[in-house]
């Protein structure tokens, strides 16, 4: 038990609200990019084996001292049932362009959707969705106005030597078949060509059709 004299004074520990605590680490505040009344545009045509029509692809950007950076999105087809996702998908990366400092993630989260139908390949690629397509798309625009350097594909200057190579390699060795096959074949009497083949004691001749045999 504590005891207390007269003169002790009893004084209230009052501890701040909340609204009175002053945040030592103010929250970052992201502003959306104002939208100028001209915009620069690409529109992509999408065909997919997830959807039944085509879909259009419209992708806008602005350009500033601080480089150039995506502003809106826009999905179009005339298969009405899929309007109202394509709505959403519409005003989610349209608001994600706007408001982000770096819009490349959205890539990974489109890509990273799976159809539970499964998956389609196109052109040698495979897509796990209609998002995933989505995806490159974007992807694809990012790189056509410079907002990601493209890098560089080496595979395909590779390839294209090995290409070279294999076919030097059957041109020598058509040209040994044809040399040696010439070696067997001497020149016809008729046509003067080099065509002249002596099989079981005839000579004939496979251009003009020149045949002697022997009494």
């Amino acid at each position: 038990m504590i005891k207390l004299n007269a003169t002790d004074i009893i004084k209230e520990n009052k501890e701040p609200k909340a609204s009175q605590v002053k945040q030592e680490t103010p929250q970052e505040q992201l502003e959306a990019t104002s939208r100028p009344e001209v915009v620069d545009a690409k529109v992509y045509k999408l065909k997919s084996a997830f959807v039944k029509n085509s879909v259009f692809i419209t992708l806008s950007y602005v350009k500033s001292d601080n480089g150039i950076r995506p502003i809106e999105i826009f999905i179009n087809s005339k298969d009405l049932t899929k309007t109202s996702e394509y709505v959403v998908l519409t005003r989610l990366i349209s608001a994600i362009f706007r408001r982000g400092t770096n819009p490349m993630f959205i890539l990974e989260e489109l890509q990273g959707i799976f159809d539970p139908n499964g998956g389609s390949f196109k052109e040698g690629k495979y897509y796990h969705s209609f998002y995933s397509e989505i995806a490159d798309v974007i992807e694809r625009f990012f790189y056509d106005v410079k907002i990601i350097d493209k890098p560089e594909d080496t595979s395909s200057g590779q390839k294209k030597n090995e290409f070279i190579a294999q076919t030097q390699d059957i041109a020598d060795n058509l040209q040994i078949t044809e040399d040696e096959l010439n070696s067997d074949f001497r020149i016809c009497p008729t046509c003067s060509s080099k065509s002249l083949k002596t099989e079981n004691g005839c000579d004939s001749c496979m251009s003009c059709g020149y045949s002697k045999c022997d009494k």
